[in-house]
């Protein structure tokens, strides 16, 4: 395998090579679960999918192990449950199990784990007691604290001086810390605040000490992997590595660190903070999971990525070009369904997407011209391809008239043909009426050499 990743750490592409080709470790962050996720909380998801999908490729579905957490204690989900007069649990559970529907719909493999804070919390108190007993971590105020300056390599992966990172991330500077940079690994709960007993009082833990003691749980430290939004290279990932090091005493947290960019809406990245959010929940009503897919990959993970409508529908229009050219290709048999040695390159030239999908559509193309055995190989090898990257899992025909019931698309079908009698026959009066009446039951039709096919438009 010839993959190289670009690993944050190194600020370059390196060869992928693991610690043990038959235990391949990837930790991927989660979500915080106190409401439905937007669009943007799904391009990790999706990136690091088509990544766990090329490392089981490449090194077997059972050496790959891959575990993306689920923060389900925080103080958003502590206000929510307050709001609604519930235990945080009824809320976290809402709100995970619609985001791994999401998840599932927009094409992601589960993880092999999916670790949750509060079932991890005795690995959390375990991991600061061993930072305390390093003298890696101090007692002040109720709080346990890391401390910074025990780790001589801290903002390494950030790679910014550290007044400005932590001006830029707007890290409390608490009295009782020793140093501005200094982190909370434990913390008292506030009155009506979920508890757990510690060594140190009762309380809950810091965001960044649960990732650690998850991967530890999880994985085992360290991992060749670690991947997120680029927003978490600081503190929390920063913050991850100094403590993970620490605590295990191992030179190495993770051997690659992998971040993807935003994904913007407008002149911003997507927040909910900011209220300029598009709900993956709601998006899939309107959309096909393979569509919103496509179009979260359309551009370089480490990219910026700007969210409007054309995107979802230039996305739309470009798998109406693989399907159309199954569709077209029905009776041609597969070959052997492989990926091409094209789009195998692209993936492993840092998940060079772009590369890939252009890769579709020349396999695409070369379905429809060629002797039978070159169509053959090339339906194996489009076929193959997409279905690594998480696309084509539909029927053809259900991608484009999936939405209508066995009734609507028997009247459909009439119309279609009705209209197609008129064309014939020259009667366009007749031919326009029929395309209007199909126009109002919300239906696409295109005309082609064969004849004319249809779909239903996406609803407004």
């Amino acid at each position: 395998m010839s993959l190289a990743l670009y690993d944050t750490m190194a600020r370059a592409k390196r060869p992928f090579v693991p610690r043990d080709p038959k235990r391949v470790t990837m930790y991927v962050c989660g979500p915080t679960v106190y409401n439905f996720a937007h669009v943007g909380n799904f391009r990790p998801v999706v990136v690091f999918d088509v990544l766990f999908r090329l490392l089981r490729h490449a090194y077997g579905d059972d050496a790959v192990l891959y575990a993306a957490n689920v923060t389900d204690v925080d103080d958003k989900i502590n206000a929510k449950a307050a709001e609604e007069g519930v235990p945080i649990e009824v809320v976290a559970e809402r709100y995970l199990a619609a985001y791994n529907a999401d998840a599932a719909r927009l094409g992601a493999l589960a993880p092999s784990f999916q670790p949750r804070a509060t079932r991890t919390m005795d690995a959390i108190i375990d991991m600061i007691g061993r930072l305390m007993r390093s003298n890696a971590a101090y007692a002040a105020q109720g709080h346990v604290v890391f401390n910074t300056s025990a780790y001589s390599e801290y903002g390494q992966l950030s790679g910014r001086p550290l007044e400005e990172m932590i001006a830029g991330a707007r890290v409390e500077v608490a009295p009782y810390k020793q140093n501005p940079a200094d982190f909370v690994l434990w913390k008292p709960s506030k009155p009506g605040e979920p508890v757990w007993e510690s060594p140190w009082g009762p309380g809950r833990p810091g965001w960044h000490i649960e990732c650690s003691a998850m991967i530890e749980q999880t994985l085992g430290l360290p991992i060749d992997i670690h991947g997120g939004g680029v927003d978490l290279i600081f503190p929390h990932h920063e913050n991850e590595r100094a403590q993970g090091v620490c605590a295990t005493h191992e030179p190495t947290y993770a051997a690659y660190w992998l971040h993807n960019g935003f994904l913007n809406f407008g002149d911003e990245k997507m927040s909910k903070s900011l209220g300029n959010v598009a709900l993956a929940h709601d998006l899939l009503q309107r959309y096909p999971g393979e569509a919103i897919r496509w179009a979260l990959l359309v551009g370089h993970y480490r990219a910026p990525l700007e969210w409007n409508v054309e995107l979802i529908e230039q996305a739309r229009r470009s798998l109406d070009r693989l399907y159309g050219a199954l569709r077209r290709a029905a009776e041609v048999p597969p070959g052997a369904k492989r990926p091409s040695a094209g789009f195998l390159a692209a993936l492993d030239d840092d998940l060079n997407t772009a590369a890939a999908m252009a890769e579709l559509f020349a396999l695409a193309a070369a379905l429809e011209t060629g002797t039978a055995a070159e169509k053959a190989r090339a339906k194996g090898e489009l076929l193959g391809s997409a279905g690594l990257m998480g696309f084509l899992a539909a029927d053809p025909e259900h991608w484009f008239q999936g939405g209508a019931d066995a009734a609507l698309r028997a009247r459909i079908e009439a119309l279609v043909a009705a209209r197609d009698t008129a064309r014939r026959a020259k009667d366009w009066p007749e031919a326009d009426r029929l395309r209007a009446e199909l126009t109002a039951l919300n239906v696409e039709v295109m005309d082609g050499p064969s004849g004319a096919t249809w779909r239903l438009k996406a609803p407004a």
